[in-house]
């Protein structure tokens, strides 16, 4: 074996419907290049498990950039693995040893039930944004950029709250399953700027109400979303959340 490659044992979570009780599969991999990402080394257990006859392990994935938000599995007990700011799709087999047992489920939570092995369906999280994840503005043409002033630290946050993919890390990683640092990088986002402002109120309440109801658990300050966010959105977010519940439950949009 080459220093460029190692073998890894895998225990994969195998279910096939939502309904099935599922349960853990071991599998050996051989001569893994370390240039791999994770989801590549997937690919080539699948092409293995499929020239067996057998059936692949399904998986989700789009961009395999780090952008799309659609890729997330458990590795070890962590969502999108051990390494910092890094999703799944970006997450290259050199940072595991070799001979290494790497334990891979999908992401848990109520919310996000299991469609197919690791697999999960996070539409809830579109719902969310559904309910308020948005401004009520006239389209036309494109404002005259100077128009509204916005200072540059609030642009600065807002963009900040707004690299948020949606990927679900944040409910797989807290232990309450909650998706307040979700809401809270949305309400941020779009709190910060003028445009919206108006609606900032209703917005914290509609969304906040669809968590709830969509059976997401309450936030309890355990910062596991935030250590494993692939995108490193700051808790600040869950509070400036909080603030604009507060408010709002008051009858309250102002600064």
């Amino acid at each position: 074996m080459s220093e460029s490659t190692i073998n890894l044992n895998l225990k994969v979570w195998r279910q096939k419907t939502s309904s099935d009780k599922g349960r853990f599969e071991a599998y050996q991999t051989e001569c893994i290049s370390t240039d791999m990402s994770f989801l590549e080394m997937l690919d080539v257990v699948n092409e293995k498990l499929i020239l067996e006859g057998k059936e692949p392990i399904a998986f989700e994935h789009d961009c395999r950039e780090g952008i799309c938000g659609s890729c997330g599995a458990v590795v070890n007990g962590l969502a999108h693995g051990p390494e910092k700011a890094t999703t799944l799709c970006q997450l290259h087999m050199r940072h595991f040893k070799d001979g290494q047992t790497l334990v891979v489920e999908p992401f848990r939570a109520k919310a996000f039930p299991v469609l197919k092995d690791l697999i999960v369906d996070r539409s809830a999280l579109e719902r969310i944004i559904e309910a308020g994840g948005y401004i009520s503005v006239n389209t036309g043409s494109a404002p005259e950029a100077n128009t509204i002033p916005v200072p540059a630290q609030a642009a600065e946050l807002s963009m900040d709250a707004a690299a948020c993919i949606g990927c679900g890390a944040c409910v797989a990683a807290c232990p309450n399953a909650s998706a307040m640092l979700f809401v809270g990088a949305k309400i941020s986002h779009l709190v910060l700027l003028p445009q919206g402002k108006p609606e900032a109120g209703k917005r914290a309440l509609s969304m906040l109400k669809k968590m709830d109801d969509l059976g997401f658990g309450n936030c309890s300050n355990e910062r596991e979303c935030e250590a494993v966010c692939p995108k490193e959105i700051s808790i600040s977010n869950i509070a400036r959340f909080n603030r604009e519940f507060i408010k709002a439950s008051f009858g309250s949009t102002e600064e």
